[in-house]
């Protein structure tokens, strides 16, 4: 049977990204993103409802966007949910679920340091293209090199 697990995201930054290494030097880099939606409350006024979402980047790609990503920037965002658990040390389970990205693309000047648009943020291809093409196409093995231990929590 098939299955699928993708995800993609328009929002803006909720802050800028962090860049980090793992003990393993994997490099990771991590931002929220806040996606809006427009509906009609019980009064019929339009209402903004906000949901974030937590995204990683690995490797190359980490190091490469997560300059460009700063709080109030416009972003794509394509790749796939993955939930991890782990145990605080008063033994409570934690359960964190983020979006795993292998795509990003800079839409608008959103209220960061450059105007945007046209960064390449690859390595493949050329014009003014904003997509960041390679870097992380997932652990290979699926557990991924690092460790839980490794990864930044708030």
């Amino acid at each position: 049977m098939a299955s699928l697990n993708k995800v993609m995201l328009i929002g803006n930054a909720g802050k800028d990204a962090e860049l980090r290494y793992a003990a393993s030097g994997t490099a990771m880099a991590t931002f929220s993103l806040a996606v809006n939606s427009r509906r009609r409350g019980q009064s019929g006024d339009w209402e903004d409802q906000t949901e974030w979402f937590n995204v990683i980047l690995f490797r190359e790609q980490a190091e490469r966007v997560s300059q460009y990503i700063t709080k109030g920037k416009q972003l794509y965002v394509e790749g796939r949910l993955q939930t991890r658990t782990w145990d605080d040390d008063q033994g409570v389970k934690h359960y964190r679920t983020e979006v795993v990205a292998n795509n990003v693309v800079l839409l608008g000047s959103g209220g960061g340091r450059d105007s945007g648009g046209g960064d390449d943020w690859g390595g493949g291809g050329g014009g003014g293209s904003s997509r960041a093409r390679g870097g992380y196409s997932g652990p290979r093995d699926g557990g991924g090199d690092f460790d839980a231990d490794d990864l930044p929590f708030e």
